[in-house]
């Protein structure tokens, strides 16, 4: 008889993104899966990451006495009301360590972050899916779905996998809706790359709110991936919940580095957004044009609809990365028929495009 696991919900966690397999043994030359940055970090940054391993055989003690004023100072937030951690996806499994626990609800889109259901899962909790609006987050469903029994109610702005988003009188009133003891949990990890001019960025109703947290990540637009740093802003009795139960010591030396150095070339950051809205725009006219649909993006990927079962979206995946290019693909029902695409440089969007043109005509 083997060990039996503390928590019963563990076992109601299913992978949330399904892996493209391939016979070619070569590995494929545009990466456009992971959202990750292909622009990739500001040059300081990396600089700054390799002069640090020096040092590498000592602890980075405390990261939040460095790292919070500097993404304080560089974000204009009180850096008392902010934490780091190893990605956005430590915080937000540390807010639902915290917060949930049997018999407690967190409300998300049905159709948003496909990993979320495991935060409540793995806490035995209970995840309330509610329907969306064509891949757009509801508020009217989400405040119907409230009970006494929820705790969180999660809504990544924009939405990944979608891309959609909902504008700040939304949010508002998503808000106002809760009781005090909900926590508003707010993902803006793409938060960077929006250009919607309804868009309210999330930390303003953390300032005036005391039941809203936002999560970030320096993953994204700032092309620090591998480093493994996210952030949030939120009350200081939650961000001290938060920190009593992270890790010893939860940033790499590298990585704190990386990141400070980072946020000193906004001049890249610009660049990334301009690069990024050009190659979103291109993508989105130029996969029309091949007559299909794409779900309207605020993010750096798009969703593409794949017509039918003879061009289903299994088979374009395959189809492209046969010729080098991996995207992918999600594990839930709503995305059977889509592809996603991270927005990558000019010339491997023209071979996604190329690649798809050549799908539907029935190439190899």
């Amino acid at each position: 008889m083997g060990v039996t696991l503390a928590k019963s919900g563990i076992d109601r966690i299913r992978p949330h993104m399904l892996v493209a397999e391939s016979s070619d043994p070569k590995p494929p030359w545009a990466l456009l899966h992971s959202n990750e940055s292909v622009f990739g970090p500001s040059p300081l940054a990396r600089e700054a990451a390799r002069a640090s391993v020096s040092d590498i055989e000592r602890y980075l003690e405390f990261p939040d006495h460095i790292l919070a004023p500097a993404i304080g100072e560089c974000f204009n937030l009180d850096a008392n009301r902010i934490i780091t951690g190893q990605g956005s996806d430590d915080l937000l499994a540390r807010l639902a360590r915290a917060y949930l626990g049997p018999g407690d609800q967190l409300i998300r889109s049905a159709n948003g972050y496909l990993k979320v259901p495991n935060y409540a899962h793995a806490n035995d909790a209970e995840p309330v899916s509610v329907a969306d609006d064509n891949l757009v987050p509801s508020v009217d469903n989400m405040i119907a779905a409230l009970t006494e029994r929820t705790k969180i109610v999660y809504l990544a702005n924009p939405e990944n996998p979608a891309g959609t988003y909902l504008n700040g009188a939304e949010i508002r009133r998503l808000h106002a809706a809760l009781p005090d003891h909900v926590l508003l949990v707010l993902d803006n990890a793409y938060e960077e790359y929006v250009d919607a001019s309804d868009y309210e960025p999330g930390h303003l109703l953390v300032e005036e709110a005391n039941n809203v947290i936002m999560c970030r990540t320096f993953s994204k637009i700032y092309g620090l991936a591998g480093a493994r740093v996210g952030w949030a802003f939120g009350p200081e009795d939650v961000i001290d919940v938060l920190r009593r139960i992270g890790l010893t010591f939860p940033v790499a030396s590298p990585s704190a580095a990386a990141v400070i150095a980072a946020m000193q070339d906004p001049e890249h950051i610009r660049y990334v957004f301009e690069q990024n809205r050009a190659g979103r725009n291109f993508l989105a006219d130029q996969v029309i044009q091949l007559g299909l649909n794409v779900v309207p993006s605020q993010a750096n990927f798009m969703l593409i609809h794949m017509p039918d079962s003879e061009f289903s979206a299994a088979k374009a995946e395959a189809f492209l990365l046969n010729r080098g290019i991996l995207i992918r693909r999600l594990n839930a029902p709503a995305y059977k028929d889509y592809i996603r695409v991270t927005i990558g440089m000019r010339h491997q969007l023209e071979a996604v495009v190329a690649g798809l043109r050549d799908f539907l005509a029935g190439g190899e």
